[in-house]
């Protein structure tokens, strides 16, 4: 190889970049000691931009498309450069391109509890995770304040930042929504909007767009989702007294089995279960007006303790099964 061959392979002709692997987003073109020829061809493909950096400062940036390099298509760079000669020999300065695509499927969550006060469950800690996607905008401003200097930018570096901030501002947002937990789990896409609306400012700040943000669950600890639940049981239960009648109903058999054996262990625990539902009625009606005296020799008042009858206040023996009463 000769000494012209040599020197004419330390000028770049083209400049041009595709990625090689996922979750990209600024890539330094290599230069090694090699000079950029005057008239050099720039590829800015689809979905990528270019942006050329001298002693640090950005210059000259590039959207999709095929470029000749001249001191006409880097007005920018050639005043920071103060190039003479009508930019006729080669020069030396920094590309980077960045990918503009989306970047999707990027989690969110709370690896702790955002403690929020919600207006009917008082203070409450709440659990929640996503998805959001976004892309890069600004490649000035990511990398004056993201990216720098480093030779490739990947979204797992970024990653962190992102969601930190998201999980962040969302306690922000709920706070200031004033929005009832039940009514924002019942409206995840509209809250995922809301949310998104308060992240698009800070995404903008590091030269990104938020695209899409998607609130997937949200939820409460296990001791409060158990509270939740009594209280949405309560409310479908309705009417209680038909309720708790189910429910002493349901659980006759259970209290006449374990109160012992026999027709005596029966009786004594359907009279125990009739005689709790009695009193646990009363509790939840309204109090009934007070029954004249001597009225109540008649009513029932009592069970037989061996086959569970009902059996008037004074009598001394069952009417049913004859057995003397206390």
């Amino acid at each position: 190889m000769g000494i012209i061959d040599f020197i004419a392979k330390q000028f770049i002709d083209v400049i041009q970049w595709t990625e090689a692997e996922e979750g990209v987003l600024a890539h330094r073109y290599p230069m090694r000691d090699m000079e950029i020829q005057n008239g050099a061809q720039l590829t800015v493909r689809e979905s990528q931009m270019a942006a050329f950096v001298n002693e640090g400062r950005v210059g000259d940036v590039f959207e999709p498309g095929l470029y000749q390099l001249t001191t006409r298509t880097l007005p920018v760079l050639t005043n920071l450069m103060n190039w003479d000669k009508a930019f006729a020999s080669p020069f030396k300065s920094d590309v980077y391109f960045f990918s503009t695509r989306l970047q999707v499927n990027q989690r969110w969550g709370t690896a702790n509890p955002i403690t929020i006060r919600d207006k009917e469950f008082g203070a409450v800690r709440l659990r929640g995770y996503g998805i959001y996607s976004f892309r890069l905008s600004e490649p000035r401003t990511f990398h004056a304040k993201v990216s720098g200097t480093v030779e490739t930018y990947r979204v797992a570096d970024l990653e962190g930042q992102l969601r930190n901030t998201i999980v962040g501002r969302m306690a922000d947002v709920f706070g200031e929504s004033n929005v009832p937990f039940l009514d924002m789990a019942a409206n995840q896409v509209e809250l995922g909007q809301k949310i998104a609306e308060h992240m698009k400012p800070m995404f903008a700040e590091l030269g990104l767009a938020l695209d899409s943000f998607v609130v997937e669950n949200l939820s409460l600890p296990d001791e409060l989702q158990k509270r939740l639940d009594e209280r949405i049981g309560m409310g479908m239960v309705g009417d209680m007294g038909r309720y708790i009648q189910f429910q002493t109903a349901q659980a006759l058999p259970i209290a006449a089995a374990n109160e012992g054996g026999g027709a005596a262990g029966v009786g004594v625990g359907l009279g125990a279960g009739l005689a709790m539902a009695q009193s646990m009625m009363g509790a939840i009606q309204a109090p009934a007006a007070a029954t004249p005296a001597g009225a109540g020799a008649g009513a029932p008042g009592k069970f037989c303790i061996d086959c569970g009858k009902s059996v008037p206040q004074r009598a001394k023996f069952c009417p049913e099964c004859g057995a003397a009463q206390q």
